[in-house]
């Protein structure tokens, strides 16, 4: 079992078909062979191993010095950004991803985004998924996601009105999408990684 950064996964295991490989892991351990997702997901790695040898106290102490958080929740899905600029805003799928971001805030159905799109609800389905990776419908979760991430990381604003503000129509429904897709609440990962929570760290 062995992990690699989101953006190679699926290239590892192409190439080394008999490895099994966790796309979303921050980092793996398997028996003496240890993995990690990036440059920064190896310094999670490394205190989970202090904390292994020498226990959690040595592991925060060494977190602390380090100005990080001692132990990230989920995985890399919280990373992986859908707000930028579609490739190619004249194709079907570019039209709706730039109609998206710019309305983010609003409610959108299978139906309207293929309307957006100019193509049968049918083939809409099929763009994405040949072109993204993903349904229509958890592109639109992830960008509203994504702007949520991104305000709870540089705003105070209270959660209901981010909600809000990305299209959720609860904040029921936002704090059960982040811990779908991201293992962690909101709240919580405002705490891990909020300009206010860095500031605050010693």
């Amino acid at each position: 079992m062995v992990t690699t950064h989101w953006q190679h996964a699926a290239q590892l295991a192409t190439r080394f078909p008999a490895a099994r490989v966790e796309h979303d892991r921050i980092f793996s351990r398997d028996g003496a062979l240890v993995t990690s997702a990036g440059v920064t997901a190896g310094i999670d790695l490394a205190l989970a191993l202090v904390s292994e040898d020498h226990g959690s106290a040595l592991s925060l102490a060494c977190a602390k010095r380090l100005v990080v958080v001692a132990q990230r929740q989920g995985g890399q899905s919280q990373f992986s950004p859908l707000l930028q600029p579609p490739g190619d805003p004249t194709t079907p799928v570019g039209r709706v991803q730039a109609h998206v971001m710019e309305h983010i805030g609003e409610p959108f159905s299978v139906e309207q985004l293929a309307e957006i799109a100019g193509v049968s609800l049918r083939s809409i389905s099929r763009l994405f998924m040949r072109e993204l990776g993903i349904t229509p419908h958890e592109y639109v979760t992830g960008v509203r996601l994504d702007q949520a991430r991104q305000l709870l990381e540089a705003t105070d604003l209270p959660l209901k009105v981010i909600a809000w503000q990305c299209g959720f129509a609860t904040p029921e429904q936002m704090r059960s999408t982040f811990q779908r897709k991201l293992g962690v609440s909101p709240l919580r990962y405002r705490e891990s990684f909020g300009a206010a929570g860095v500031q605050a760290a010693p």
